[in-house]
């Protein structure tokens, strides 16, 4: 019963997100929206967060650091967040933490290690999965979808993603990340 209502949970949180892609891109003015499929995501988000000047905000449903590939796609994002906070940047994070232990595992890792360079990393209440992709970069650009960051999803499976070039959009992404950021423990 446990594992329906969680399923149940998750497909809610996508009709939601979607719902709100589709409302975001049908009734905010965007100078540019581009689809990332697949091995397109790796190289694209890894060009916006080198690019980023004031700030840089995610929510991720799961990140892994693989110590053993270190040049893995996922442990380059998670450096370049680390190299923009270095340069001045504003960065903050929301992991998810709830009931599936290698989730938390890997998020916890990530999480100490972002935190441990400075960066400003929450975790959600563990009553609430967030499932959420999503990342936003000076309050102009917003690139949301179905990608984790950890190898399959970077290296294998299929995803879809969309960055919008949109201060409207980006503004109301940004606060939904307050919302969720209020209703966190923040490390």
């Amino acid at each position: 019963m446990r594992r329906i209502s969680l399923l149940w949970s998750i497909f809610v949180s996508l009709v939601l997100a979607i719902s709100l892609l589709l409302v975001l891109l049908l009734a905010y003015p965007a100078e540019d929206v581009e689809i990332i499929q697949n091995r397109e995501y790796f190289p694209r988000v890894h060009r916006a967060l080198k690019e980023a000047k004031e700030s840089i905000r995610v929510i991720m449903f799961e990140a892994c650091y693989y110590e053993e590939y270190p040049d893995s796609p996922s442990n380059i994002l998670i450096r370049d967040l680390i190299e923009a906070h270095r340069r001045g940047v504003k960065v903050e994070v929301i992991l998810e933490l709830g009931i599936f232990e290698e989730v938390n595992r890997n998020n916890q890792e990530v999480g100490q290690l972002l935190s441990k360079e400075g960066i400003a990393v929450a975790f959600d209440s563990p009553s609430v999965t967030t499932h959420a992709k999503l990342i936003t970069i000076d309050g102009d650009i917003s690139i949301l979808g179905s990608t984790n960051w950890k190898y399959y999803s970077l290296d294998k499976n299929n995803e879809v993603s969309v960055l919008i070039k949109s201060r409207e959009v980006a503004g109301e992404i940004e606060e939904y990340f307050k919302i969720i950021w209020n209703t966190c423990r923040v490390k």
